[in-house]
């Protein structure tokens, strides 16, 4: 513990270097840790290091030999201002590196200028990382202590296995809890987000205890309502908890808070109903040990006037009175607040506690649900989306966590659509997997029947809880809704339904309306187009797994159909690692289309006749039917069905493509270009690269035997390493749930200096669209589904490149027709960004 009085202090802790006597460091390790027999005989390469800082006049060394440490750690916390500063500064967010040289193990602080590595998910634990700069932040206020501060790294390749049976160098380093090395707060925050509870300063032991309560004066809440104000000293309230919200972390370098948390409990007794907010360290002591349904003993709290613009949840019982004028606050001191949950056996009917009342929906009744409905659901996960995360405000670096899922509950052939975000339960968020029994409470409908196809999906709300596991023990066991889901689940088969679960990759929901006028006025930005030349800043703003929609102006010039191989998979990722590497120059893009040139003419000589007649002749030789089938797959019924486009628009689309259809030189067949590109291509200022698509984006599907495995593949990087479980998996091995392959799509710029490669994922196509005359490329962007399609075979895969050439043709159609792209723009990390064309507006539909 920093200081004598064991409280934190500012500036670097006691936990660092400690080396007032060099010698005494050579010889043996701060705190009587002593390395382990395996290492004897081999020299600490952080120990080197740390004599060379002791021997510098300066405060930072080029360590004489770098040699690569492994990752094991990186944590995250806030930092206070420093007495010097005069402006409050914004939320400055600081790393804790904790590495290993195969002698000793390190906690190292991250300089602030390193910490984009982090944000880019470059610097993760489990990687190699030469560390090329070091100094050294001493700690004024303690005799010889400091900390090892890391300067300038490069990153390298991730290890197969790091073994974790070495020592700390310094003891303190190992102290339970954890503490951040430098400020005064004495806890680590979640990597990713400020919601969840890391670390172990976050109890979970509390228990149920019986109480005399011959002594204990007791106070309904309506009676506190009306006497609160003129009170002094209030007595016991005796409740149960009926809503528990996810944390909130209030933390600012100007606030000198330890443990900067609040949490509101919506609590009951026979009069009413009433908010408790629960402050600072009570939240690490109790939070994770408080639950719906609880009975508890409040004593020794306080009472204030209730925030105005606050919103209460709705109460379980609709007779009981929401009292909304007062709070109840709950302290470690000021006064400290004495929590005691009673045992269910003790509490006697005469108190009238009120029960919980749950709200199931089917996905039956979800489509007679109105806007904003609250509700409850129960079902069978059957696809589980990667985490993704959004950020909270402009210009800020808090985030929230979320992922798509999908629940199945027997009364309908669709699926719950569920935005999850996080609810502070990161031990059920980052473990729940397809085929998982899944309850979540206080969903909120959001719908929009104006929109084609219907908008309508649920996401969680600030009081949303999530149960994965222990049902039987949870009081919504008995709700007659829950009861006839277990039926159904003992009549299902186990074995088919796993044949049709899907986890991970990239999920475009929600879609955007069929209209641009629609989108115009569904979207919330200052700027509803970004231009094209500014595409490249927001995309290098993007911070890991950051997911986020823009719109942009422009002409399709270019598109190819990529069929989906594990192989492509591997190829297109390293060709866009290559072309990362490279700057956007007219020269780079004038040597790769050459390259491309080349590659079309030899293509048109060997390949273009032949193909694309066995595209015509393998589709058409397939009845009507089984032509629906390979383009929906077998779950695509679980999905909206498109509503029929009106006459007009047909009109409307026909005509633009009777107006442009002889423009494309050659062959429609894997591959169209316009002659505008061949025009502008080689003059372009800017050409950028963004139509690969990673292996992490390819829906799989699930294997229930190798859950652990895939999960981990798509929840976000964890912040301690844990060694991999048997021998190393790669995620390219297990069977993509898409058969379809993606598009590369070339944008070239309103002014023909900029052009854009992304890619479009199409996962299927809703109708027999030879025989349609809706425009293909638009109408299949806006009718997605992430299940899987029949096995490949030779019909399926005919097909599927069949279906490719008709979106090509389309695409065709719109040369020189200026478009507006909605493009989804996401950062895998590690340097890894991927483009998506969600939907495109053409002067056919953007009324």
């Amino acid at each position: 513990m920093s200081g004598e009085s064991g409280q934190p202090q500012a500036g670097p802790s006691h936990a660092g270097l400690d080396f007032p006597n060099p010698e005494r460091n050579r010889a043996g390790v701060p705190g009587g840790v002593i390395r382990r027999a395996g290492s004897r005989g081999r020299r600490s390469w952080i120990q080197k290091v740390l004599e060379q800082i002791t021997d510098s006049p300066l405060q930072w060394v080029t360590p004489s030999e770098v040699v690569p440490v492994a990752v094991l750690a990186v944590q995250r916390y806030l930092l206070e201002d420093e007495p010097r500063d005069r402006i409050p500064k914004p939320p400055l967010y600081c790393y804790d590196v904790t590495i290993s040289d195969g002698v000793y193990q390190e906690k190292c602080y991250l300089d602030p200028s390193l910490n984009f590595l982090v944000y880019k998910n470059i610097l993760k634990v489990g990687i190699e990382m030469k560390i090329s700069r070091v100094s050294c932040l001493y700690n004024e206020r303690r005799l010889g202590q400091g900390i090892l501060c890391i300067d300038n790294v490069h990153c390298g390749e991730t290890l197969e296995a790091i073994s974790l049976e070495t020592p700390f160098r310094n003891s303190a380093h190992e102290e339970v809890p954890e503490r951040p090395l430098r400020g005064g707060k004495s806890h680590y925050l979640p990597l990713w987000n400020n919601e969840d509870p890391y670390g172990d300063i976050w109890l979970t032991n509390k228990q149920p205890e019986e109480h005399n309560f011959n002594n204990t004066k007791i106070i309904s809440l309506s009676h506190l309502e009306m006497t609160w104000a003129n009170r002094r000293n209030f007595p016991a309230l005796l409740v149960r908890i009926l809503h528990k919200s996810k944390l909130r972390y209030y933390g600012k370098p100007d606030k000198k808070m330890i443990e900067p948390y609040q949490t509101f409990l919506e609590v009951a007794d026979s009069s009413g109903t009433v908010s408790v907010i629960m402050w600072n360290a009570l939240c690490p002591e109790w939070y994770k040990s408080l639950r719906v349904g609880l009975v508890l003993l409040l004593q020794d709290y306080s009472v204030k006037k209730s925030y105005p613009f606050r919103m209460q949840p709705l109460p379980v019982d609709p007779q009981i009175k929401l009292i909304s004028t007062m709070e109840i606050c709950l302290n470690l001191r000021d006064p400290p607040t004495n929590i005691i949950i009673i045992p269910e056996k003790q509490v006697k009917p005469e108190w009238r506690l009120p029960k919980l009342n749950h709200r199931f929906i089917t996905r039956s009744e979800l489509d007679d649900m109105p806007k904003n409905h609250i509700c409850d659901v129960i079902g069978i996960l059957v696809f589980v989306g990667r985490v993704q995360r959004s950020k909270k405000k402009e210009n800020r670096e808090d985030f929230w966590s979320y992922r798509w899922i999908h629940i199945a509950d027997g009364t309908s052939e669709q699926p719950f659509i569920v935005e999850l975000f996080s609810t502070s339960q990161p031990e059920i968020f980052e473990n729940i997997y397809p085929m998982t029994y899944f309850v979540c409470t206080q969903l909120k409908v959001v719908r929009n029947d104006t929109q084609v196809p219907k908008l309508l999906y649920l996401t969680t709300t600030n009081e949303s809880r999530v149960f994965i596991t222990g049902h039987r023990s949870q009081p919504y066991i008995n709700d007659t809704k829950v009861k006839n889901f277990i039926h159904w689940v003992k009549t299902r088969n186990d074995n088919e339904e796993m044949k049709n679960t899907v986890i991970g990759g990239y999920y475009p929901y929600p879609p955007v309306p069929e209209t641009f006028s629609k989108y115009s006025s569904s979207v919330k930005v200052e700027s509803l187009l970004t231009a094209i030349s500014e595409v490249r800043k927001e995309i290098e703003d993007l911070q890991y797994r950051e997911q986020k929609r823009i719109a942009i102006q422009g002409i399709i010039t270019v598109i190819k159909y990529i069929p989906h191989t594990s192989a492509t998979e591997s190829d297109s990722a390293s060709e866009t690692l290559r072309n990362a590497n490279q700057p956007s120059t007219s020269q780079a893009a004038r040597r790769e289309n050459q390259s491309q040139e080349r590659d079309t003419n030899k293509r048109r000589q060997d390949d273009d006749p032949m193909s694309s007649q066995c595209f015509q002749t393998g589709y058409t030789s397939l009845s009507p039917t089984k032509k629906k089938r390979i383009l929906q797959g077998p779950y695509a019924k679980l999905v909206p069905m498109p509503q029929p486009e009106t006459s007009a628009q047909t009109k409307g689309q026909e005509s633009a493509s009777t107006s442009t259809a002889g423009k494309a030189k050659r062959p429609i067949g894997d591959r169209w270009e316009s002659q505008l590109w061949r025009e502008k291509k080689f003059g372009l200022i800017d050409h950028l690269h963004y139509s690969h698509v990673y292996t992490e984006s390819i829906p799989r599907k699930f294997i229930f035997e190798k859950r652990k495995f895939l999960t981990e593949q798509f929840n976000s990087q964890p912040a301690k390493y844990t060694p991999p479980e048997g021998r190393p998996q790669n995620l390219e091995d297990f069977k993509s749930a898409l058969s379809l392959g993606h598009f590369e799509v070339t944008i070239l710029g309103l002014n023909h200096e900029i052009a854009i490669d992304v890619a479009f994922l199409p996962m299927y196509c809703p109708e027999d669209l030879r025989t349609s005359q809706i425009d293909t490329l638009l109408t299949c962007m806006n009718y997605s589904c992430v299940y899987p399609q029949d096995e490949p075979g030779n019909d399926t895969l005919a097909g599927s490149r069949a279906l490719a050439g008709d979106i090509i043709k389309a695409a065709s159609r719109l040369d020189r027709v200026h478009i507006v792209g909605i493009l989804d723009i996401c950062n895998l990390g590690n340097n890894k960004v991927e483009v998506y064309l969600h939907r495109i507006y053409s002067p056919t539909n953007n009324s």
